[in-house]
């Protein structure tokens, strides 16, 4: 199999990059401004170029010659720097400019360049750090540290800051059984954000798949290695947030970056030849194209095997199972299954993107986790006096429904996407005016709730309601079966102010307030993470038989289990090895197991 990137070898450096169409192919190396170019030999669908006494820390791009014909899926434009799709480091951030859409136009000024990396030594496999039925705690690496005040000003906001003692000890107080971290690969801004002032702060928008992002891992693979290190050391895993259904460089309107530029057939595209857009993001990964299929295996392997990885997140995940149709029997799911360094690793799944048929949930490989919305919208439904109480047993118990008797569920009650858990009791309608879209964008059905008040109140009798239903809501998701996930600044109250799509609110909207938290409810879900890590494989699988009985003690009925205005029940295992209590009242406003 050919090695794509540039790999280090004894007497210099080799660089292999794939681009089937192209006519010619140009090694670009930089030395500051300076630009030195290389010819490469076309081997196959491949081109290469081996370049003696260049080492590690080298600066390179590519430029690719052919065709311009955009109408007809051909991009090439030499006057185009593209980044190396295999690239795992880059000397600078992405910065949307419309001169990178523009033929002719040489943007070489205006591209991050590629850095030849340096070998390192392997790691030793370990089995992943994670348990069925554990907590995940979903972050935004800048989010959660840029307004921690123990952490030191320069380290705020990037990797490193992780490792920090303050953080970990945090994490440790919640009984986190691994960090989710939202993406930490380089991106570029959507192209409207720039005129508005804003920038994209969640880095759901990537380039290319492994260079990590300058801004938030200035020290590179061994900055993300060394902070795996500290949270394993700590008894914590770690999961990256990997965004496979897209990247950056958008539609037809959208900027030449990288594979537009070398091999635009990587993305979907219909029989009329326009781009298939089942994302949402102006262009989708054809997963049904096997140079892509590699490109995330290479991904993955890249981080277990430099970086000591326990785990992925899919973001749109459906996009990797089709061609265009969703498949079950996807080629990626085997691929992924057979390959020495991934099978052992936790795969979660994000289980819908926009596409026809988008929505999958339960239809993911045996062995994967999956977000699971139903439960989400069941809890919020019943607390805020509408669902029923068969619903919400049914997600309690594992969303049997959904996914059969060995449990697969991640049960959420808020993610970075939509309303934080404080907003879900505090707001009944999106706020998002930030944004610059006139409050059109996020999701306009929330299952949320105000309490009487709209936004912040300082009304006694309104607080202690948004108190209780918090830790009613925390009750219910730590006494669920499954793995549970808890975002980041949930547990002690933050807010983004009513803005469900914070995705470019780089400032403090998004940012955890660590000054301004809670501590009494930081306090109450660090005593649930305990009650729940002391009997962890517990909640791997609902524990059978039982007593279901509604408040008064009374057995449950159909009935009962169907009426909304049921106020709850409880339950109690007659398993001596799975032992379980729960009461759930919603008259009184409380979620308790034991």
């Amino acid at each position: 199999m050919t090695r794509l990137g540039a790999v280090v070898g004894p007497d210099g450096t080799d660089f292999t990059v794939r681009s089937p169409a192209a006519e010619a192919l140009t090694l670009c190396l930089f030395d500051g401004e300076h630009e030195t170019r290389v010819a490469m030999q076309r081997e196959d669908d491949h081109w290469r170029a081996h370049v003696p006494g260049i080492g590690a820390g080298q600066r390179y791009g590519y430029r690719a010659a052919g065709r311009w014909a955009p109408e007809d899926g051909a991009w090439f434009d030499p006057a185009k720097l593209l980044v190396d799709p295999y690239a795992v480091e880059l000397d600078r951030r992405f910065h949307y400019d419309p001169h990178l859409s523009a033929y002719d136009t040489d943007t070489a000024t205006l591209m991050p360049k590629a850095i030849v990396p340096a070998p390192l030594p392997p790691l030793p496999i370990a089995p992943p750090r994670f348990t069925h039925g554990g907590l995940v705690y979903e972050a935004n690496v800048r989010g959660l540290t840029m307004l921690h005040p123990d952490v030191p000003p320069a380290q705020r906001g990037t990797v490193a800051a992780l490792a920090h003692p303050a953080i970990i000890a945090h994490l440790s107080k919640l009984h986190v059984t691994a960090i989710e971290l939202m993406p930490v690969t380089a991106w570029i801004d959507e192209r409207h954000l720039p005129p508005l002032g804003l920038s994209n702060a969640w880095g759901y928008n990537p380039v290319v798949p492994m260079a990590l992002d300058p801004g938030l891992c200035p020290g590179g693979v061994a900055e993300l290695r060394d902070t795996v290190a500290a949270l394993h050391d700590a008894g914590i895993g770690v999961i990256l947030d990997l965004v496979f259904n897209h990247t950056g460089e958008s539609d037809v309107f959208g900027p030449i970056l990288s594979l537009r530029g070398l091999d635009n057939a990587v993305y979907a595209h219909a029989p009329d030849g326009s781009l298939i857009n089942d994302t949402g993001c102006g262009n989708t990964l054809d997963f049904g194209n096997a140079a892509v299929r590699e490109m995330a295996l290479e991904t993955m392997r890249h981080f277990v095997r430099n970086c000591g990885i326990d785990g992925f997140r899919f973001d749109l995940a459906p996009i990797m199972a089709r061609s265009p149709g969703f498949d079950p029997a996807a080629p990626i799911f085997a691929a992924i299954a057979s390959d020495p360094l991934l099978a052992t690793r936790m795969m979660i799944a994000e289980p819908w993107d926009i596409g026809p048929g988008g929505y999958q949930l339960g239809q993911f490989p045996a062995d994967w986790l999956e977000w699971n919305d139903r439960f989400r919208d069941d809890v919020r439904r019943f607390w805020r006096g509408e669902g029923s109480p068969g619903a919400l047993a049914t997600r309690i118990a594992g969303s049997s429904d959904v996914f059969g008797p060995a449990c697969r569920s991640v049960n959420f009650l808020a993610a970075h996407d939509g309303f934080t858990l404080a907003d879900t009791v505090a707001y009944e309608q999106r706020h998002n005016e930030a944004n610059g879209e006139h409050n059109r964008d996020g999701h306009g059905e929330n299952h949320s709730w105000n309490n009487g008040v709209e936004g912040p109140s300082d009304d006694p009798a309104v607080l202690a309601r948004r108190a209780t239903d918090l830790r009613a809501l925390l009750g219910t998701l730590y006494a669920s079966t499954g793995t549970i996930m808890l975002t980041a600044g949930d547990e002690f109250g933050r807010s983004q102010r009513g803005n469900n799509n914070a995705y470019a609110q780089d400032n403090p909207i998004s940012w955890v307030d660590w000054a301004g938290r809670d501590l009494a409810l930081e306090d109450h879900v660090a005593a649930l993470g305990a009650r729940r890590a002391a009997r962890i494989a517990g909640f791997a699988r609902f524990p059978e038989p039982g007593t279901w009985s509604r408040l008064d003690g009374a057995t449950m009925t159909a009935g009962d289990w169907e009426n909304p205005q049921t106020a709850g029940f409880a339950y109690a295992s007659r398993d001596p090895g799975a032992p379980l209590s729960l009461r759930i009242d919603r008259g009184a406003r409380t979620a308790d197991f034991w």
